[in-house]
C-alpha cells in the first residue's frame, strides 16, 4: 500500500511538474506589463515613441491610459490573443467605410503580428512577451488614433486654401475613458459607434461606401473620361457610345442582355430612356442629351466615387452638433439648393444661384434676423470698380437705364452731372433703386456676415433653368423668395401674403426683423446620402475635393 501511494505521489508531482513548465513557456501578463512598463518608462520626450520604428501618434494617452492599469496589456491575456484584439482589428479594417486608410493605423504591422500569433498558437510555440507589448501599444494606439479622427475628422478644416468658415467640432470625449468603457463592455463596436458625428446622413453615408467597395470588386471597365466638344443628342452617332452605354449598363440603368449591339455609335431609343434614368437620380436635367455634366457624371467609376464620399464623409465630422437645430436653412452650395427644415422635415425646397468659381460661396454658418423688402443694392466696391464705373464712363446714361444713384458715404444723394466719373478717385457709392429690376430682386433674407453674403430674389429668373448654377458674384439667388418670406413670418399675424406681395413692391425699403432668429448654414457637399440610403453625387463646381482627399490620404 505504502508503495503503491509512492508511486502515486512521484505520478502526481511529474504531473504537476509537467504542467508548471508548459504554463512557463507561455508569457505571463506580469512579463508583457513589465514590457510595457519599460518602454513607456524608458521613453524620451526628444524622440517619438516607436515600435519597429512606426511612430505611435497618441504618445500622451498611452501613457496614462497604461499608468493607470500598472501597465496591463489590453490585446492578449497570460501570452495569447483575445476576442477584443481581433474586434479592435475589425474596427481598423472598416475605418475604409469612413473614408479613412485602415493604413493609418498601422495595419499592416498589426497584420503582421496576428499572422505570427496565430502561427505560434497552431505550432503550439509561445509567443514572444516583447512582440505582445509591442502589439499591444500598436492597438492602443490604433484604437486612440481611430476615435480621434471619427470625432473631429483627419483633417484640419483651417490649413486648407478653400475656405472652410463653420466653426469645427471641437474634442468633447475622453478616449482614454471610452477604452476603458469598451473593456468593461467587452465589446469594441458600440463605442467606435459612439463617436460617429450624429448626423443620420453620416452613418447612411458609411453605407454607401460599403456598397460602392463590394461594387469596386466586380468592375473591369475602363472609366477613361469620355470629352466631347458638343453634347450629343439622340440620333446622333459618336465613338463615346459604345463607353457611355457600357456604364450605364454597369450601374443598372440599362439591361445588357436587351442590347442588340453593344459596339454600335448609334444614339438610340433604348439608350435615350437610360440615360434620362441616370440623369433623374444624379440631379441633371433629365432631357436625354449627353452634355458637360452628364458626361461628366458617367466618366466617375467607383473609386472615384469612393474618393468623393470619403472627402464629404471627413467635411461631416467637421460640423459641430450645434447645427442640428430644430429650425434651419440649408443651402448646398454644390447641390444649388436651399432647403427650409423644421424639426427633420423639410417644409421648402428651392433651386439656388451660387457664386461663380472666381466668386465662390463661401462655407459658413450664421442667424437670419431680418428681412428687407423692395432693398436697395449697394453696390459692392469690388464690382462697382471693375463693372458699373466702366458701364458708365461708357455709356452716361447706363445710372438712369439701370435706375441707379449716386449717393455719399453717409447716404446723402449727388447729382451724377456734378460727378467726375474718370477719375481714378471716386469717394462715392452707387445704389439700385428698389423695383423689378433689382439686383437683388424685390427682397432679400439677412444674416449678418463677414462675408457680406446673404440670400436674395433676382430679375433673371431665367438662369434657375441651367444645370449648373454657379453664376453670381457670391450671395444666394432664391428661386421662389416669396414662400420663404411666408414662412419665416408665418407666426407674425401683421404680415399674411398680401402684405408680403404688397411690400415686394412697394418704392420703398422695409425691414421687417424676425421673432426669432433663423440658423443659416452654407456647406460644400459633393454627396451625401439620404433617408433611404441612397447615396447623391454632385459636380465639384469649385475644385475643392481634391485638396481634402491629399490630406485625407496622406499619412
Amino acid at each position: 500500500m505504502k508503495a503503491n501511494s509512492h508511486y502515486i505521489n512521484r505520478f502526481f508531482l511529474m504531473a504537476v511538474f509537467l504542467f508548471l513548465s508548459v504554463c512557463s513557456a507561455f508569457p505571463s501578463q506580469k512579463e508583457v506589463a513589465d514590457k510595457i512598463r519599460f518602454i513607456l518608462e524608458t521613453d524620451q520626450p526628444q524622440r517619438k515613441l516607436e515600435v519597429r520604428g512606426l511612430p505611435l501618434l497618441t504618445s500622451s494617452e498611452i501613457h496614462t491610459f497604461y499608468g493607470a492599469r500598472e501597465f496591463n496589456p489590453v490585446w492578449s491575456f497570460n501570452g495569447e490573443l483575445t476576442e477584443f484584439a481581433y474586434e479592435m482589428r475589425y474596427e481598423i479594417i472598416q475605418s475604409k467605410y469612413d473614408g479613412l486608410n485602415p493604413e493609418e493605423y498601422n495595419l499592416k504591422l498589426i497584420q503582421t503580428y496576428f499572422e505570427a500569433f496565430e502561427s505560434n498558437k497552431k505550432k503550439k510555440n509561445a509567443n514572444d512577451f516583447s512582440d505582445l507589448a509591442d502589439f499591444d501599444l500598436l492597438l492602443t494606439d490604433a484604437f486612440f488614433k481611430l476615435v480621434t479622427h471619427l470625432e473631429v475628422g483627419k483633417v484640419d478644416p483651417s490649413s486648407l486654401k478653400s475656405n472652410w468658415g463653420i466653426e469645427p467640432i471641437q474634442k468633447q470625449l475622453d478616449y482614454i475613458e471610452l477604452l476603458h468603457t469598451a473593456l468593461m463592455r467587452k465589446e469594441i463596436r458600440p463605442v467606435i459607434q459612439s463617436v460617429y458625428p450624429k448626423f443620420e446622413i453620416y452613418r447612411k453615408g458609411r453605407e454607401v461606401v460599403r456598397n460602392l467597395e463590394s461594387i469596386a470588386k466586380n468592375d473591369s471597365l475602363d472609366w477613361k473620361p469620355v470629352k466631347e466638344n458638343k453634347s450629343i443628342k439622340f440620333g446622333e452617332t459618336n465613338s463615346s457610345i459604345p463607353a457611355l452605354r457600357d456604364r450605364l449598363i454597369f450601374w443598372g440603368y440599362l439591361v445588357g442582355s436587351t442590347v442588340a449591339d453593344k459596339s454600335s455609335k448609334l444614339y438610340d431609343s433604348l439608350l435615350i430612356e437610360a440615360v434620362k434614368r441616370y440623369q433623374a437620380d444624379n440631379g441633371l436635367d433629365a432631357d436625354g442629351i449627353l452634355g458637360k455634366m452628364t458626361l461628366e457624371a458617367l466618366n466617375q467609376s467607383p473609386k472615384s466615387l469612393i474618393d468623393k464620399a470619403s472627402v464629404n464623409l471627413e467635411r461631416l465630422r467637421w460640423l459641430p452638433d450645434t447645427i442640428q437645430n430644430s429650425t434651419y436653412i440649408l443651402v448646398n452650395i454644390a447641390n444649388f439648393e436651399l432647403d427650409f427644415i423644421d424639426n427633420r422635415d423639410t417644409l421648402f425646397s428651392e433651386k439656388v444661384i451660387v457664386g461663380q468659381p472666381y466668386h465662390q460661396s463661401p462655407v459658413f454658418s450664421a442667424q437670419m434676423s431680418y428681412i428687407v423688402f423692395s432693398p436697395y443694392w449697394n453696390i459692392p466696391y469690388s464690382i462697382m470698380r471693375n463693372e458699373t464705373l466702366p458701364a458708365i464712363r461708357k455709356n452716361p446714361s447706363y445710372l438712369t437705364r439701370n435706375n441707379m444713384e449716386v449717393i455719399t458715404r453717409s447716404g446723402k444723394y449727388v447729382d451724377p452731372s456734378t460727378v467726375d466719373f474718370s477719375s481714378k478717385s471716386f469717394p462715392y457709392l452707387i445704389r439700385q433703386k428698389p423695383g423689378q429690376n433689382n439686383s437683388l430682386g424685390l427682397v432679400k433674407f439677412m444674416f449678418p456676415n463677414k462675408y457680406s453674403v446673404y440670400i436674395h430674389d433676382t430679375p433673371t429668373r431665367n438662369l434657375f433653368e441651367k444645370e449648373e448654377r454657379a453664376l453670381s458674384h457670391g450671395c444666394i439667388r432664391l428661386k421662389n423668395p416669396t414662400q420663404l418670406a411666408q414662412l419665416l413670418l408665418k407666426n407674425n399675424q401683421d404680415w399674411d401674403s398680401q402684405k408680403i406681395e404688397k411690400a415686394m413692391n412697394q418704392p420703398r425699403e422695409q425691414i421687417v426683423n424676425l421673432d426669432k432668429k433663423i440658423p443659416v448654414i452654407l456647406v460644400y457637399l459633393t454627396f451625401w446620402a439620404d433617408s433611404n440610403g441612397k447615396g447623391h453625387f454632385r459636380s465639384d463646381i469649385y475644385q475643392r475635393d481634391a485638396e481634402i482627399l491629399a490630406a485625407l490620404r496622406s499619412f
